[in-house]
């Protein structure tokens, strides 16, 4: 489906992220000339016909003070792993968790659960509150750290 010069023109406004205002959406329209309803009638169109997917915010954690961000993968029991893989996403610390195939014999991980903290301290904390959570159905953990933000950016439009 192609974009339209309008799509364009909107995408372009917001690639780089919603104004930090009260009302985006009526600064946006004031860029465009154009209603904030008309800004969010045509993301509304746009994420019926799939061309977005969302609109949402993507923080950024280190820039939030939050400097210790693990993702801890756990070697999880495959019977019981929906189940605890559920709670364990229902965390208040854990904003990612999923399930992931097993390469073993060097990868036996099977759970992923990414957490933040302002130390590397919280972060175990949060681990070792996981580690309680899946009981006898964990047979193993590591704590794999951050050391770079790979993407923070939304829709972008290529120049061509």
């Amino acid at each position: 489906m192609a974009l339209s010069d309008f799509d364009r023109e909107l995408i372009a406004a917001t690639q780089s992220g919603l104004p930090l205002v009260q009302r985006p959406y009526e600064a946006i329209g004031a860029m465009l000339g154009i209603s904030s309803s008309a800004v969010r009638e045509r993301f509304a169109q746009m994420r019926e016909q799939g061309l977005v997917r969302r609109i949402g915010a993507v923080p950024n954690h280190y820039r939030l003070g939050w400097v210790a961000n693990g993702m801890t993968v756990w070697d999880v029991a495959d019977e019981r792993i929906d189940a605890l893989g559920a709670q364990v996403g229902a965390l208040p610390g854990v904003t990612h968790c999923y399930r992931r195939p097993r390469s073993l014999p060097l990868w036996p991980y099977n759970l992923f659960a990414m957490v933040h903290g302002r130390t590397r301290a919280d972060v175990e904390r949060q681990a070792l509150e996981i580690e309680h959570l899946l009981g006898d159905a964990c047979r193993g953990h590591e704590i794999l750290y951050s050391s770079a933000i790979l993407k923070k950016t939304g829709l972008r439009l290529s120049e061509s």
